[in-house]
């Protein structure tokens, strides 16, 4: 295997993983992306890096995509190289819209687009290496895919299928805090066991949720109900939670999106959610609320 093409870039989406009741299964690609661009160089490593985390993100081999793009390399065993490695972020960091997902598939994509034999970096390979570097695919699977997806875990292997989806059902609206928390906090909160009960109320709601996305949007209220994770996290969101039930309370499909903080609504409009918002958080312009819509295309490199 050989580096055929010096120069590479990629868009990858923001996603918003577990939709309610689909813990680490479900998730869905937003239309707000990373763009990256590599170059093949004879020299070191050289990272600019503009936009969301521009001050605060590593320069040198420790970062993610590099990262992510030297194991797609190792993986397709083809040869190091020097790397001129260019990045303007838009998806907000520690906010549960999966900004580190989006590195690791981007630098496996842009591997991929260097190689002179990409069928070595396929879809599959990309979602288990970037699965390997997550823990688990919800988040790494609709980057991937765009749209809404199902992801499992078949031993060790990821799996991640698309799901059918109504062309009305999904409005995205995206409501994003000042705050941050870390998806390692956020797990921190959850406990070790659930009553049986819990479990068994939401393998209902998961699979009713994916009949609501096939096309049943009066069903999306009752779809994205949970028991397991979101109250249990209430502790280090408690301002994202309080919003959530409000707005679940006013006839709103909101959910906690991924780890949090952020609260996503997946059918609304913006002019409904802005005045809740604006009555009951103590800082409204603390918040920012935009509609974002569902990103539907698959992540691919693109060479030159």
């Amino acid at each position: 295997m050989r580096i055929q093409h010096t120069q590479v870039s990629v868009q990858v989406p923001a996603t918003s993983a577990n939709l309610g009741p689909g813990f680490d299964t479900m998730g869905l690609a937003l239309d707000l992306c990373d763009e990256l661009t590599v170059q093949a160089t004879t020299g070191g490593l050289e990272i600019t890096v503009g936009g969301e985390g521009a001050g605060s993100v590593p320069h040198g081999e420790e970062h993610l995509v590099v990262r992510a793009l030297r194991r797609g390399l190792d993986h397709a065993g083809a040869p190091q190289s020097g790397l001129r490695l260019h990045a303007v972020n838009r998806i907000p960091h520690g906010r549960g819209l999966g900004s580190s997902a989006a590195a690791t598939v981007a630098g496996l994509l842009l591997a991929r687009g260097m190689l002179s034999e990409p069928a070595a970096l396929d879809d599959q390979a990309v979602l288990q290496l970037s699965t390997e570097f997550e823990g688990h695919p919800d988040n790494a699977a609709p980057a991937l895919l765009g749209g809404p997806v199902l992801s499992w875990m078949q031993g060790k292997t990821a799996r991640a299928v698309p799901l059918r989806h109504g062309p009305e059902v999904l409005r995205p609206v995206v409501l994003l805090p000042s705050a941050t928390l870390s998806t390692h906090r956020a797990r921190g909160l959850l406990p070790a066991e659930v009553p049986h009960a819990d479990a068994v109320f939401n393998a209902s709601r998961s699979a009713l949720l994916v009949h609501a996305l096939a096309g049943d949007p009066e069903l999306l209220m009752e779809a994205t109900e949970d028991r397991l994770h979101q109250e249990q996290r209430a502790p280090g969101m408690p301002e994202s939670l309080e919003l959530m039930r409000v707005l679940r309370q006013e006839g709103h499909p909101a959910v906690i999106s991924g780890a949090g903080p952020s609260v996503l609504v997946l059918a609304g409009r913006r002019s409904e959610i802005a005045p809740l918002v604006r009555r009951f958080v103590s800082e409204p312009s603390n918040w920012r609320i935009a509609e974002v819509p569902l990103r539907e295309q698959p992540s691919a490199p693109v060479v030159g």
